[in-house]
């Protein structure tokens, strides 16, 4: 993930806000690093500076390495123009977004960082509860937090906070004028035909998170069920490091015709000036409820009792 930092630095960040707007599967096996570096998108180039106000971002690459055994995407053409297809899906995440914050579930995260022999040597886990009060305001409850034994990386407030608003990637109406989205082809993923589509910031404001990489979107009611890419750009400032892992996050329909997040997957080595480090991360949303406060208090009224 990002932010991670190693070394002394790292242990003097280990007081992370418990508050991972995040899920975990460690049950969930993540793909092996070779194919992670194969994947849907080449890993961002020209992002490991922070960016200054107005930088324009390196575009997205439209020329992919071979795709996964897998993954079979054709140039086969849309059947509707592609900007239409582009403002149609934008429109249905506007929706998606209102709709989920109506929604409580739970959610866990788990991060480990793995040895040369391929297992694990520290690790950072939490489960949480995103509920509401009875006046409707969302917070959230940690209901599993065992103490972290992660040694050569920590978790920052920014891969905390992209955990939250990147990894499970919406791209509304309002954030389109932001990014270019260039159609790559179709592919069919599982019972879906979906439109593929490259996805990247088209300038890189100064300390502005963004996602680049790859979604698809179901052919049929213009959603997005799966995103594949990184948080933009990498940090590297003053001696420190935050440095951001590739995923892929995938959703399911969960209500009607909206496609909710389920889990994030990553397995990756995050590049420092002075190692590297192999981890591993997944996270999980769970146990979707819809939440509704049907309970309206008035101004109180005087009520005559001799009157039925």
């Amino acid at each position: 993930m990002s932010g991670f930092a190693s070394g002394t630095a790292m242990r003097e960040r280990m007081k992370v806000k418990r508050s991972l707007q995040v899920l975990i599967a460690a049950a969930i096996s993540a793909v092996p690093l070779a194919a992670q570096q194969r994947g849907p998108l080449p890993p961002p180039q020209n992002t490991s500076s922070p960016a200054a106000s107005g930088t324009p971002a390196s575009p997205v690459s439209t020329n992919t390495p071979p795709q996964e055994a897998s993954s079979h995407i054709t140039n086969a053409p849309p059947a509707l123009p592609v900007d239409q297809i582009i403002q149609k899906f934008a429109g249905r995440e506007d929706e998606f977004r209102k709709e989920r914050d109506n929604y409580t579930y739970t959610q866990m995260f788990v991060i480990q960082t793995i040895d040369d022999d391929g297992q694990p040597d520290g690790e950072y886990r939490m489960t949480s509860d995103i509920l509401f009060t009875p006046a409707g305001k969302r917070y959230e409850k940690v209901t599993d937090a065992p103490p972290p034994t992660l040694q050569r990386i920590s978790l920052s407030q920014q891969d905390l906070d992209d955990l939250e608003h990147v990894q499970p990637f919406v791209l509304t109406t309002g954030e389109l004028p932001k990014y270019n989205v260039t159609y790559a082809g179709r592919e069919q993923l599982d019972e879906l035909s979906t439109y593929v589509f490259d996805v990247g910031p088209k300038v890189l404001e100064k300390n502005q998170r963004y996602f680049q990489g790859r979604v698809w979107v179901d052919d049929k009611d213009l959603n997005i069920v799966k995103t594949d890419g990184k948080a933009v750009p990498d940090i590297k400032k003053h001696g420190q490091e935050n440095v951001f892992p590739r995923f892929e996050t995938f959703r399911e329909n969960i209500e009607g015709h909206f496609w909710f997040p389920t889990y994030t997957r990553s397995n990756d080595t995050l590049h420092f000036s002075t190692s590297e480090v192999h981890i591993r991360m997944t996270v999980r949303y769970m146990n979707y409820k819809r939440f509704g406060v049907t309970i309206k208090i008035g101004t109180p009224s005087k009520v005559d009792p001799e009157k039925p």
